[in-house]
Parts: structure tokens; C-alpha cells; sequence
């Protein structure tokens, strides 16, 4: 064999060599991202619950009719509330504001103008004990959509924040807890700077708060155990169940660890089926509810929802009435984040 026949084949070795290790770096880091996107996203603790639901407890009873009758003032006695239907949205922002005074909070009121015209977010402060510049906020906008009453959309976001709110009214936690009613969530404020919850968010990054997690509660009272009643933008759809009779929680991907402690907490607590993830924010859904302005302003958010545009066929519009609740399962849920906020706050 020549010497230069013996030289070709010695780089080809080599070559052939390199290639292997760039393919293992390959591979390796391929596998390394895909590990760490699984369980950044889609990996949560225990196992969302199966199997028949246990009856109500008192407290959940006392709790359910206290939902029904926040729904009843909202959805139908009130009904559409919002920049069209200026003075109902004002019915609301009273209605509110009384509860939480009456329930013992002092009550601060957070004023914007938009083309003279006058709109609030309120907020009902829980002082924390050991950490009180480590803020919680609990909150669901209280406007609804165009011409619909807004029973689900978002009467049951709302009255969860107020019924929380109630509740921990008498409790104790280390971490400050502000319950937020916010308005002008709906078009044609979404996503713009007069949106509520972001004119909100903005005002506390002015004020340097610490804002260590912030729970949106968002269309949380329709359930159904029909196979296909559940949908998802794609490729979500090829991982979670098509029975829509589960409580979502969803955050952006910087939330994930927030998503992951509040599922956490519920399925250790909540006999009652739950789905979690953590999504990049430009996923359609993911960021379509008030957790999205505290994201804007960097802080952790997540979504506690049902998933409504992808379940209620009655989203934004008429047919969104207080008869489509299950308040059974709602109130579960409601209950369920008692625990959660507690976890959270202590």
C-alpha cells in the first residue's frame, strides 16, 4: 500500500470520527432539550384525579350558595357590563365594592379615565404577618363581553375572587394576599394600555411591590364528561384528555414553577380532575386573560380557567348564561383554591 493510500484512509478515520461526536453532541443536546421542555411545560406533580366525586362538604354547601347568588346579581340581574353598557359595568363595580366593605375589608379603588369616562379596578387587602412586602394578588375581571350577561365569562372568575376573598378575611398568612376585581378586560381594552388588570400591574412595578405570584381566575364553571367536549390548539391536542370536565392551570414559561406548586397543592388537596402546563405565551390561549399584563411587567402568572374558548360554545356571546354553570364542580374548584392560596401565602 503506497504511503498516500495510507494517509487518505487516516484522514478518513479521523473524519469519520469527528462526525460521530458531532452527531453524540447532537443527540445529546437534542435529548437534553427535549428532557428539559417535558418537564418545563407538561410535567407536574401527582396525578390529576379520577373517579366519582365525593358529596360536598358543609363548608362547600354554605360556599355554593354564596356563588349562586354572586351569579345571580351579576349575570342576571346585572347582566352585560361594560364600556357599552357603561352604568350596569358601575352596578358591578358597587356591587363589589359593598361585598368586600361588608366582609371587613378596607376598600381601595383604582380610578382611570378613558375618554372622560371613569373605570376602577378594586382591591381588598390581607395584610401578611411575618412577610408583608411578599404580595400574592387573586384576582378576575368583572366586565363582560359585548352583549352577553357574562355568567361564566367571567361572573364566575369574579365571584370566585370575591368568595375567596371572604374567606380569608379572618385568616392568617405570612405573605400579603390582594383580591382584585378587575375591570375592562374584554374588547376593545384587551391587550391595550387601558386594559384593567395592566393599568394595575403597571402601578405596582412603578411602586417597586414584590409581586411573588398572581393568580388570573378565568371562565371556571363549565365541565362536561362528553368525549370530544374538549379541544386544544395544536399540538396540545395530542396530550391532553378530550373530556372537558377538568380545572386548567396555565402559565407562560417563566410561571412554570408557579404552575407546578399550585397544581401541586391542589391535587394534594381536591379530590376533583385538573390539568397543568406551562406554554410559550404566543400559543392562542395562553395569554388571553388578565395574568398576561403581570407577565408584561415581569412578574409570575398563571391562569386558573376551564378553558372556555376551547369547551363553551357559548363564549361572548348571549347564550352565556348563569343555567350553563355546574356549580357543584365550581365550587369544588373555588374551595379547592383555598388551599392553594393558603400554600402559596404560608
Amino acid at each position: 500500500m503506497c504511503k498516500s493510500s495510507r494517509n487518505n484512509r487516516f484522514k478518513l478515520k479521523i473524519i469519520n470520527k469527528s462526525a460521530l461526536i458531532r452527531l453524540g453532541v447532537i443527540i445529546t443536546a437534542f435529548l437534553i432539550i427535549s428532557i428539559w421542555g417535558y418537564w418545563t411545560m407538561f410535567w407536574m406533580p401527582k396525578q390529576s384525579y379520577q373517579g366519582q366525586l365525593p358529596p360536598l362538604k358543609p363548608e362547600e354547601i354554605i360556599l355554593h350558595k354564596s356563588l349562586q347568588e354572586d351569579l345571580q346579581k351579576l349575570a342576571v340581574e346585572i347582566g352585560s357590563r361594560n364600556n357599552n353598557q357603561y352604568s350596569k359595568l358601575n352596578q358591578a363595580k358597587d356591587f363589589f365594592i359593598n361585598s368586600l366593605s361588608q366582609a371587613g375589608y378596607k376598600i381601595n379603588q383604582q380610578e382611570y379615565k378613558i375618554d372622560n369616562k371613569s373605570y376602577y379596578n378594586i382591591e381588598a387587602e390581607k395584610k401578611g404577618t411575618t412577610k408583608p412586602e411578599e404580595i400574592i394578588i387573586i384576582g378576575g375581571h368583572y366586565d363582560s363581553a359585548f352583549t352577553s350577561p357574562g355568567a361564566n365569562d367571567n361572573g364566575t372568575g369574579a365571584a370566585a375572587t370575591l368568595e375567596l376573598a371572604k374567606i380569608f378575611a379572618n385568616k392568617n398568612t405570612n405573605r400579603t394576599i390582594k383580591f382584585v376585581e378587575f375591570t375592562n378586560e374584554e374588547p376593545p381594552f384587551f391587550w391595550t394600555e387601558n386594559m384593567g388588570s395592566l393599568v394595575y400591574a403597571k402601578n405596582l412595578k412603578q411602586q417597586n411591590q414584590k409581586i411573588v405570584a398572581m393568580l388570573s381566575l378565568e371562565t371556571m364553571g363549565y365541565f362536561s364528561d362528553q368525549p370530544g367536549s374538549q379541544e386544544y390548539p395544536y399540538p396540545i391536542n395530542l396530550i391532553y384528555p378530550n373530556k372537558g370536565n377538568f380545572i386548567s392551570f396555565i402559565g407562560n414559561m417563566k410561571s412554570s414553577q408557579l404552575v407546578k406548586k399550585s397544581i401541586g397543592s391542589f391535587r394534594n388537596h381536591v379530590k376533583f380532575p385538573s390539568q397543568g402546563t406551562a406554554l410559550p405565551s404566543f400559543i392562542p390561549g395562553v395569554g388571553w386573560s388578565d395574568q398576561w399584563s403581570f407577565w408584561q411587567q415581569g412578574y409570575p402568572g398563571i391562569m386558573v380557567t376551564d378553558t372556555a374558548p376551547y369547551r363553551y360554545q357559548y363564549y361572548h356571546t348571549i347564550d352565556d348564561t348563569i343555567n350553563k354553570i355546574d356549580f357543584d364542580k365550581f365550587t369544588r374548584v373555588v374551595n379547592g383554591l383555598v388551599n392553594v392560596i393558603s400554600d402559596l401565602a404560608t
